[in-house]
């Protein structure tokens, strides 16, 4: 099998492995609980903290554990606008977001009374930084603008978004879950941040939201005062230490590593544009991460290629993996204003730590393969239609 699909998921790395193992076994006590077991549960979740904390540049009480990406991503947009609504209604998004942030600002439209502005995007995925300007207003609650996106891989300008929201006194949330572990984290630019574990080689299942100290939130869930009354029910320890274990394995050499997957994810698009003419690279004249590559093949729905490709043994997706299991055209690539066929026939291939030369080749020579006897299937039809 040659997985290219890093981006929906990794492999759980060995250190983070046997980080969560103690606490799948003997060491399996309530992290509330006052009696040994407990604190020996507690300490690993503690430990955890301290250092992310590290890793991230942050103090400790501003990180929150989360079950995952979305559930940071919930708490992060429905706990701080409802906690600001007093200041105002508005909040400022756009529609190039994983689904995890557009519909729980969706929900906030529809059922909560709030007003959205969705902000435009360039052909290549960038947000237009004087639109961003003139659309906060005094009622503006939050801004929310991942920082990489999990289809394209275009990196936002967060730093230049940063300063225009810090003038105009409106909250910055940033979805980072795509981007931790594959550029430089700056959470100085941020009043909230993303994070899930299962992208950047931990286990599935938990991830954490950065919250700036000072900063008030609703909680969105209920039954208890766990991390700081922020977010209630019993941490998940051994999953909490595998994230602690693998950011630290992600990060030790990720310059290096990042630029490895660059010239591999180069020379796969290299081999392919030059044997298959009508695939088109999207996002490809905007800053990307290194290990994204998303490709449109004219004339071929998403659908059959990961399918072919499937049973050619190489892993890759349409985009997002979030939809359970559907194929549908991408709302990113629509929103970058992509014509519909092209949409439609997206494939995102992303490569990670354990992707190797031989793999990028052989998958290369698959993709042409496939859509050699896609056309050859497609002429032959033709004929006989003629006949």
């Amino acid at each position: 099998m040659i997985y290219l699909d890093y981006n929906a998921t990794t492999p759980v790395c060995q250190a983070a492995a046997e980080a969560m193992r103690p606490f799948l076994g003997e060491h399996f006590g309530n992290p509330s609980s006052i009696h040994a077991a407990g604190r020996n549960a507690r300490a690993a979740v503690d430990d955890s903290r301290d250092r992310l904390a590290h890793l991230l540049g942050v103090k400790p009480h501003e990180l929150i554990f989360t079950s995952g990406g979305t559930e940071a991503n919930n708490l992060a947009i429905l706990g701080l606008s409802r906690n600001r609504a007093a200041r105002g209604r508005h909040l400022i998004s756009c529609r190039t977001e994983h689904h995890a942030v557009l519909n729980t600002i969706e929900h906030l439209q529809k059922r909560e009374g709030f007003e959205v502005t969705w902000l435009d995007t360039s052909p290549n995925g960038l947000i237009d930084l004087q639109q961003l300007d003139e659309a906060i207003r005094d009622d503006t609650a939050v801004v929310s603008i991942m920082e990489a996106n999990n289809e394209t891989g275009v990196i936002q300008p967060l730093a230049q978004i940063s300063d225009i929201c810090r003038r105009r006194g409106a909250l910055l949330h940033s979805d980072m879950v795509q981007s931790f572990g594959k550029i430089h984290t700056d959470l100085a630019v941020v009043d909230a941040a993303s994070f899930a574990a299962h992208k950047f080689y931990g286990p599935k299942g938990t991830g954490l939201l950065f919250l700036r100290s000072g900063i008030p939130i609703d909680p969105i869930h209920f039954g208890g005062a766990h991390e700081n009354q922020r977010r209630p029910g019993t941490e998940n320890v051994a999953a909490i230490a595998g994230m602690g274990a693998a950011a630290e394995f992600v990060e030790q050499d990720r310059a290096d590593e990042q630029e490895r997957e660059r010239k591999l994810r180069d020379r796969f698009w290299d081999e392919m544009s030059r044997q298959i003419p009508l695939a088109g690279a999207n996002g490809d004249s905007s800053p990307r991460l290194a290990n994204t590559l998303n490709v449109s093949f004219a004339d071929l729905d998403s659908e059959t290629m990961l399918m072919a490709l499937d049973l050619e043994g190489v892993c890759a997706s349409s985009g997002s993996a979030c939809m359970v299991g559907s194929v549908v055209a991408s709302h990113v690539l629509l929103a970058m204003g992509l014509p519909l066929e092209l949409a439609k026939s997206a494939i995102r291939f992303s490569l990670g730590k354990f992707t190797t030369a031989q793999e990028i080749d052989r998958a290369a020579r698959v993709v042409l393969q496939i859509i050699q006897r896609t056309h050859a299937r497609h002429i032959a039809q033709t004929e006989r239609v003629a006949i």
